[in-house]
């Protein structure tokens, strides 16, 4: 088979993957599928919505023969163009982090959302969990979204754990879920009311004096009430609600 070129546009965020180089030129000697020909330019095809070749909308396996165009788009979901063809699933509730986002994984949580999250997880673990539990993998390590068993993903962008909620809120289409306060922080497990009376003998003297209501996780027992650091966990979760919408 002889060699052929094609040439890349990225759009969007993508630039976040492929810096300066909107356009990438790849000079091909076999038939190559064109999922691998973007990932060959660092985007990870959970980050890819819309694959245009020569102006036609083509899915993963399309296969690349021969010389053409290709315009490779984010997730957009504001765009009219091409929606019956778009590669991605807008709205997913269930995550999995890897272990360097800790405190995005915590955030997720107190707005009660459900995340796996085991910091010393390897890749291996990380991928299996995702798989079997039908779950949407968070992480900066590009190459590890882009293993193929990978469905539903996303990498964020900023370092910063409020701004990386933000990004996964707005992702996800996640803001009119938020139930905060209802999963647990430490192990992930959903939280019930629970008597006061029944807890009695777990509370601080203080703590048996000013607070009534109190909530117990299903999973590892840990009690919440809204002590001296309520409001300001409420003054941040307004924060993520106002800028969510941004």
């Amino acid at each position: 088979m002889n060699s052929f070129t094609v040439w890349l546009n990225f759009h969007g965020d993508l630039s976040f993957f492929v810096g300066s180089k909107r356009s990438i030129e790849r000079n091909l000697g076999e038939k190559t599928s064109v999922k691998d020909v973007i990932e060959s330019c660092g985007v990870p095809h959970p980050e890819v919505d819309l694959i245009l070749v020569n102006g036609r909308p083509v899915r993963f396996e399309h296969s690349l023969e021969c010389s053409a165009e290709i315009d490779v788009f984010p997730v957009q979901k504001q765009s009219p163009q091409f929606k019956e063809n778009r590669l991605q699933i807008y709205s997913f509730n269930r995550f999995i982090a890897d272990g360097h986002l800790g405190k995005l994984a915590r955030n997720l949580r107190l707005l009660g959302f459900d995340v796996a999250y085991d910091r010393q997880a390897q890749d291996r673990q990380l991928l299996q969990v995702m798989a079997s539990e039908n779950r949407a993998l968070l992480t900066r390590d590009r190459r590890l979204l882009m293993h193929s068993v990978v469905r539903h993903g996303y990498c964020p962008r900023s370092q910063d754990a409020d701004e990386q909620t933000m990004e996964v809120i707005r992702r996800f289409d996640l803001f009119d879920s938020i139930a905060p306060f209802t999963r647990c922080l430490r192990c992930n497990a959903p939280l019930e009311k629970v008597a006061k009376a029944d807890v009695m003998e777990k509370l601080e003297p203080l703590t048996r004096i000013y607070y009534d209501e109190f909530r117990r996780c299903t999973g590892c027992g840990q009690i919440y009430w809204a002590g001296s650091h309520f409001s300001k966990l409420q003054k941040r979760l307004e924060q993520l609600r106002a800028n969510s919408r941004g």
